[in-house]
């Protein structure tokens, strides 16, 4: 039996395609920090040999997925239709509109729904006007999970071994003087929040910004995504922000608990 990370469970050994996993690899090696890079860069950040990495890479410039100039290689367009076809086929991103509509409604606020994969929360809906929000939670986007509302709540849905494990394996990224860095007092909020039921962040990613989040859990009582808001702080207190927009997300993650 073989275990991957992001698999659910286990998978046999003769079910296992090494191919497509290394394909996949070398489509996620490249980032903001790694835009272009040549067989032997992406190689070194797969843990593939750079022969190997170049027919991987020229294999997915047949494909279309990337392109090249006969050194380096880059993302194309193409690599967006992955994502566009979660979109398209999920389920939850479908039913979960017009509960957003709702939020957004309640709360004149830009109402989310998200997931935790891997150490990131991933938008998968929305509902409400663009803001120019300088790293802007876009349909798809990708944000650190400990410096947002429903990615603090998310990890702190998760067992305490879980959580302790998550800890010792990250080293926390300051985004603002605001950002939680120190592992004791993170451990401490996400305790606090698991507690409580909810999550609020306030100036951890971007200055002058704060996110409310609630869990949204299926019928069993796991907490499979978040619903949360975000909004300009302004001169409104926390409490009084949280007190405006908290009962609308609760009523709006129980409205929906039946259909997941």
């Amino acid at each position: 039996m073989v275990s991957k990370h992001g698999s659910e469970g286990q998978l046999e050994r003769r079910d296992w395609i090494a191919g497509l996993e290394k394909g996949l690899g070398l489509l996620e090696a490249f980032d903001e920090a790694n835009p272009r890079m040549n067989a032997t860069q992406a190689g070194q950040r797969c843990g593939l040999t750079r022969t190997a990495a170049r027919r991987y890479l020229l294999t997915l410039a047949h494909l279309g997925y990337v392109s090249t100039d006969g050194k380096l290689f880059w993302l194309t367009p193409r690599v967006l239709r992955l994502g566009q076809s979660f979109l398209e086929s999920a389920r939850l991103p479908r039913i979960v509109q017009p509960y957003l509509q709702r939020i957004t409604a309640g709360t004149l606020e830009i109402a989310y729904l998200s997931v935790l994969d891997g150490d990131d929360i991933v938008y998968i809906a929305r509902n409400g006007p663009v803001r120019a929000m300088n790293t802007g939670y876009v349909l798809g986007g990708r944000v650190p999970a400990q410096v947002t509302a429903a990615g603090l709540l998310l990890l702190a849905e998760r067992s305490t071994a879980e959580r302790d494990l998550w800890l010792a394996e990250r080293e926390l990224k300051t985004y603002t003087t605001h950002t939680i860095t120190d592992k004791e007092s993170l451990r401490t909020t996400l305790i606090h929040i698991r507690t409580q039921g909810w999550a609020v962040s306030e100036q951890q990613l971007e200055l002058n910004y704060r996110g409310v989040a609630v869990p949204l859990r299926d019928r069993n009582g796991t907490a499979v995504a978040a619903l949360s808001v975000t909004m300009p702080m302004g001169h409104e207190a926390t409490q009084d922000a949280v007190a405006r927009v908290l009962p609308v997300l609760r009523e709006t993650a129980q409205a929906m608990r039946n259909l997941i």
